[in-house]
């Protein structure tokens, strides 16, 4: 034999006929719970990795990675400031823009709006709006000429379309030798986009820099600098870097602090359903303890006889764990590689069923997202697998000590 002896008699005793039926069944039942909850786990973070995906580039579609901001009353010195800024090698666009709040009214419908002042060439650099609209273009916006761009649900609310004229009421007053009276201005409908999130899409609206400082009397300012980089993930160092560079002139901030009660509710949302997942994993792991417990009585014998001639308590525990530990092998493997298969798979089944039974899961009335995505994550894969078998592997130490305590004098009296 070229391998020990507690790993020849453990695997023996795998492949042996039992019995006690029981047993196997016992055994077969531990496998397959093993196998799906590791399956389970791998696909339910596998689509939740997917939404969390899919909702950070829809918010990134409108935020920028990094915000450089100016002083209270704007950002004068802002093209010196873009010039400086693109020489930082993970900086890949940055454009200027101003921030404000009015209303957007026509006839009887009134809505409360966020108005971002942008230049259209330049913004394609640092978001993905060009790339969201429904009707028209961000290049229609033209200084001079009073454009905006609005979100589809705004537009539904308002009932306007492209061409249409809209009224924003911005929160300034005009002195006047009648009084004081808002400050309104007309507004012509050349684009409607669709971020595919409602609070952008019912209450955002696009129009050109130069107009937006007119409108809201900011001369040359702006309110700050948006910038995009090459690796998102980068942005809390990159903002660091500017805030120290510029120490007490700008205040920068990136999209992680911007958003971050969402990020952490989808994050604790991610580490909960781990938990709850992984309790079925335990539970299936744990039926090993009764496996092997009646494995050990049932061996009562053959443990009895194996110590007679010399095997060590350690080499008894040794041959039981090795049991346990090949259900948990043979359970995770089996889960994890239905896991991988079904998680990289999900947007193929998942319409295939929805198609089957007639009915579908993400109402495109309801939900934004239609579809369930599926962004599977090796490290994920890796950490289920590892924590799946160690769990086995923890079940299985009470009865390979409870086998290694067996006295062959008390086993072998009533053979």
């Amino acid at each position: 034999m070229f391998k020990p002896l507690e790993l020849f008699i453990g695997l023996r005793y795998t492949r042996a006929k039992r019995r006690n039926h029981f047993i196997s069944f016992i055994s077969l039942i531990s496998m397959l719970g093993i196998a799906l909850g590791v399956m389970a786990l791998i696909v339910v973070l596998s689509v939740m990795n997917g939404f969390e995906k899919e909702l950070r580039e829809r918010i990134l579609g409108v935020v920028a990675h990094v915000t450089i901001l100016g002083e209270q009353d704007g950002l004068k010195d802002w093209r010196e400031l873009v010039a400086s800024v693109t020489g930082n090698e993970h900086i890949v666009g940055a454009a200027p823009y101003i921030h404000a709040e009015g209303m957007l009214t026509r006839s009887s419908s009134v809505s409360g709006t966020v108005i971002r002042g942008i230049m259209p060439l330049e913004e394609e650099k640092v978001s993905q709006l060009g790339s969201k609209m429904l009707r028209g273009s961000l290049e229609n916006l033209h200084a001079g000429q009073y454009g905006i761009v609005i979100g589809s649900e705004l537009a539904f609310a308002l009932g306007v379309d492209m061409g249409d004229k809209v009224t924003l009421m911005v929160p300034q007053a005009s002195v006047t030798p009648v009084g004081i009276l808002p400050r309104l201005k007309r507004f012509t409908v050349v684009g409607i986009f669709e971020i595919g999130m409602y609070e952008y899409d019912s209450a955002f609206a696009l129009i050109h820099l130069e107009d937006a400082q007119r409108l809201f009397r900011l001369q040359d300012k702006v309110t700050g600098v948006r910038l995009r980089l090459d690796n998102m993930f980068l942005a809390p160092q990159i903002a660091r870097q500017i805030q120290q560079e510029y120490v007490g002139r700008y205040r920068a901030s990136d999209w992680t602090r911007q958003h971050v009660n969402f990020f952490r509710a989808v994050q604790m949302e991610k580490t909960v359903m781990f938990v709850i997942l992984l309790l079925i994993v335990a539970v299936a792991a744990f039926n090993i303890v009764s496996t092997l417990v009646m494995m050990v009585t049932d061996k009562h014998g053959d443990i009895a006889i194996l110590r007679t001639l010399g095997l060590s308590p350690g080499g008894i525990m040794a041959i039981f764990m090795v049991q346990g530990c090949i259900i948990g092998v043979i359970g995770t493997m089996l889960g994890t590689i239905g896991g991988i298969i079904l998680a990289l798979n999900v947007e193929t089944l998942v319409p295939a069923i929805e198609q089957l039974f007639g009915i579908k899961f993400l109402a495109a009335d309801v939900y934004y997202i239609t579809e369930l995505p599926s962004d599977m994550r090796w490290t994920d894969v890796i950490n289920i697998s590892s924590i799946a078998f160690l769990l086995t592997v923890i079940a299985t130490i009470y009865p390979a000590w409870r086998a290694a305590r067996t006295q062959p004098a008390e086993a072998l009296r009533y053979e």
